[in-house]
């Protein structure tokens, strides 16, 4: 498909970065197939997550299609902006248009990224994933990428005041090793395995940010931050 739309806003959003000055620290991109599809299976932690965990996979020339709630689609000036990037509308109350579009995609050749949890967790720490991930995953037999972005909620997150001053922030991306699945699995098997893998990459790259997350709001009670306790 035609890519009119992804360069130039890849530039605004560099361009960004630049501005904030955040300290990127991205690995794994190894683990992101050069050529066809695959699911990036990614927490949820900021309102950023979606432009940095893109731009953590341009080294290895791949642009991501992410899931997104319609009501993002449904702006004046982000709608076509996602349209022209090729992303996925969700509409979470009929959703069977957005498997069809994202399997298409997938079996295509396409990086799909999706946010298992739904939504953003202001526990920062990982909830409940949603079945949607592996599900596409069993379907279009694809691998999924663990994917674990960390600092991005320091810049702009659900209930924390926005923070666009230049403070060099630091922003970890780290993509794990593919996990392929058979048809044939269980899925709730599937499900938990995912979910803990994330956990294991979250814990490993808590353990080597630089900044301390001892009475922070941003960081999660059981590094003795001051976020609200997970809800489940």
């Amino acid at each position: 498909m035609a890519d009119l739309v992804y360069p130039p806003v890849i530039v605004v959003i560099k361009t960004l970065w630049k501005y904030l000055g955040l300290k990127f620290d991205f690995q794994g991109d190894e683990n992101i197939p050069r050529k066809g599809g695959a699911i990036l299976a990614i927490n949820h932690v900021g309102y950023f997550d979606f432009a940095i965990t893109g731009t953590a996979a341009l080294p290895a020339g791949r642009y991501v299609r992410f899931m997104a709630k319609k009501e993002i689609f449904a702006n004046k000036i982000a709608g076509p902006l996602m349209r022209g990037m090729h992303h996925i509308n969700v509409d979470r109350e009929n959703g069977a248009a957005s498997v069809v579009a994202a399997l298409r995609a997938l079996k295509s050749g396409e990086i799909i990224g999706i946010f298992p949890e739904g939504t953003i967790s202001t526990s920062f720490e990982i909830k409940g994933l949603k079945s949607g991930a592996v599900r596409l995953a069993m379907g279009a037999g694809v691998p999924v990428i663990p994917t674990i972005i960390w600092g991005s909620q320091r810049v702009w997150s659900k209930g924390l005041p926005r923070n666009l001053k230049r403070q060099h922030i630091p922003v970890s991306v780290v993509f794990g090793e593919p996990i392929t699945y058979q048809r044939s699995d269980d899925l709730e098997v599937a499900e938990s395995e995912l979910r803990q893998t994330l956990l294991t990459i979250l814990h490993q790259v808590q353990d080597k940010y630089p900044d301390s997350h001892v009475g922070k709001r941003w960081a999660p009670t059981r590094l003795g931050g001051t976020a609200p306790a997970p809800l489940n």
